[in-house]
């Protein structure tokens, strides 16, 4: 274990020697989180029976550097009301407080050098990344050091997926879920909230009661859940 990095917010595995733990990972920027995240989230965890989920807000995401994104403050905020009220998930600051730019490769060798060998790490993400991740700064090790579980929408194409994979000559370990509920994007939730359109049934209310509260996205609150109109 490394004494200098705070473990309050990680689970405590790996105590049982005679046993395997998983830990499934859902990494992202969460700008901001929605059911899409969560229900894949939950997929996983029933599907590969996983110990618990630790949702990892992204600190400074290096894909990311040319784009405005919400502080990580907000972000982790929104992801911890988000995923409260269910027992196998956690949310947790392990890479907002980190400092410079956040690369997955690093996080799972901190991560490694945190647990000891009987906890295996399971990287849930979208089908999309799995074609970029073969390219991401040392890709080899995030290869070595975690199973990947690429959530995709039903009637997904996998060929491009496949074939990243396939060409990047890595022996990435990858378990593929159809997860209906992820037709939603961030992107969307925030075109919505900047068009004054609800988000009901898109995110958690108490993630949308945060972001209006905060003025996130272009919202101006007049009551919970709803924008006021912007008058000419």
């Amino acid at each position: 274990m490394c004494s200098d990095i705070d473990l309050t917010d990680l689970p405590p595995l790996g105590a049982d020697p005679s046993r395997t733990y998983r830990l499934g990972i859902m990494g992202g920027t969460f700008d901001p989180i929605h059911y899409g995240h969560l229900v894949a989230a939950e997929q996983a965890f029933d599907d590969l029976s996983l110990d618990v989920v630790v949702f990892m807000p992204a600190g400074r995401p290096a894909f990311k550097l040319d784009k405005k994104v919400t502080s990580g403050e907000d972000r982790y905020a929104m992801t911890l009301l988000a995923t409260s009220d269910n027992p196998h998930f956690l949310a947790s600051r392990f890479e907002v407080d980190r400092e410079g730019v956040t690369y997955t490769a690093d996080t799972l060798r901190l991560l490694r050098g945190l647990y000891p060998a009987n906890v295996e790490f399971y990287f849930i993400t979208g089908a999309d990344a799995i074609t970029e991740i073969v390219a991401w700064r040392d890709a080899e090790d995030i290869a070595r050091l975690a199973h990947l579980v690429a959530a995709t929408r039903p009637g997904y194409d996998l060929d491009r997926a496949w074939d990243a994979i396939s060409a990047s000559g890595l022996a990435f370990d990858v378990t593929y879920l159809s997860v209906p509920a992820l037709a939603i994007s961030s992107s969307y939730l925030r075109e919505r909230v900047g068009a004054g359109q609800s988000l009901r049934y898109l995110t958690p209310d108490s993630v949308t009661g945060y972001l209006h509260k905060h003025a996130l996205y272009g919202a101006k609150s007049s009551r919970y859940g709803q924008t006021e109109e912007v008058v000419a």
